[in-house]
């Protein structure tokens, strides 16, 4: 996850890193890092290099020197900011145009996932706001198939009613990113996830958290890794796992991100994801 490779600022676990984005290419490469996933935040959101022209032509020479992709994008301005909870239509209009803005700007860096965060100060958190988000994103079917994008929630439903909500939606342009300690730490049973949705998972973020608590080093929370791992092996997913950990406290960022690399990497080999 973009901004876990830089040091902490106003002690956010995650933000859009403004002051180290570039820095964050090389230090990739050097621990291994194929991938990244973009973060984009509300505020400054027309600043991030992401949705200037300038800026994607700087990220696409990046990318190619470092050997590094970008395949998905976390969209914690939705999340921030959620279009669903607006009662004033200027700003609700704002952020229609921010959306599209954001699509156009993935499909020039060939991003196929967008991430919306219905957990926080974006969970749904009434029928009415359900059905606000519902016909909205329908409304978005041609900008997505135009921009070859699929947009990915991260949602705090439990497991039935997540079904019952992603089901209202077409399975060739919206799925859902799991999150491993969000649903440890709500205290989802795995099975039930995986029977109620698994086959709508496109994007993993691997974090451990406590049960009803914050994220912590992984192997230090109640997330079951093997058994998700194993789910994850059972319905052939060979999609990305994203690392959205639990930050270094003493500024060893890349030295903790490598160690969560081995781990991932172990398990995937352990279970034979993507093979």
């Amino acid at each position: 996850m973009q901004g876990r490779l830089s040091p902490l600022y106003e002690n956010k676990i995650q933000c859009f890193p403004k002051m180290h984005w570039e820095g964050e290419f090389s230090i990739a490469n050097s621990i291994g890092f194929p991938k990244m996933e973009w973060t984009l935040d509300h505020d400054d959101l027309i600043k991030n290099p992401l949705l200037r022209k300038s800026g994607q032509k700087k990220i696409s020479l990046l990318c190619e020197k470092y050997d590094l992709s970008i395949p998905s994008v976390t969209g914690d301005c939705f999340m921030q900011k959620p279009y669903w909870k607006e009662e004033d239509q200027n700003i609700k209009l704002r952020l229609d145009k921010n959306f599209n803005l954001i699509c156009k700007s993935c499909r020039n860096l060939n991003i196929s996932y967008l991430v919306i965060p219905l957990v926080d100060n974006g969970k749904l958190e009434n029928q009415f706001q359900e059905e606000i988000l519902l016909e909205w994103l329908i409304s978005k079917y041609p900008i997505l198939k135009e921009c070859r994008l699929q947009i990915l929630f991260e949602s705090d439903y439990e497991p039935n009613k997540l079904k019952s909500f992603i089901n209202e939606l077409r399975i060739d342009i919206f799925g859902i990113n799991y999150d491993i300690g969000n649903s440890a730490a709500l205290g989802y049973d795995i099975d039930y996830e995986f029977d109620s949705y698994g086959e709508r998972i496109k994007n993993v973020h691997v974090k451990d958290r406590l049960l009803g608590g914050n994220s912590v080093p992984l192997g230090e929370g109640c997330a079951s890794f093997k058994k998700v791992f194993k789910r994850l092996s059972d319905i052939s997913y060979s999609g990305n796992f994203i690392l959205q950990t639990a930050r270094s406290i003493d500024e060893q960022h890349s030295l903790v991100l490598q160690k969560y690399g081995i781990i991932v990497n172990n398990l995937i080999n352990e279970f034979k994801i993507g093979i």
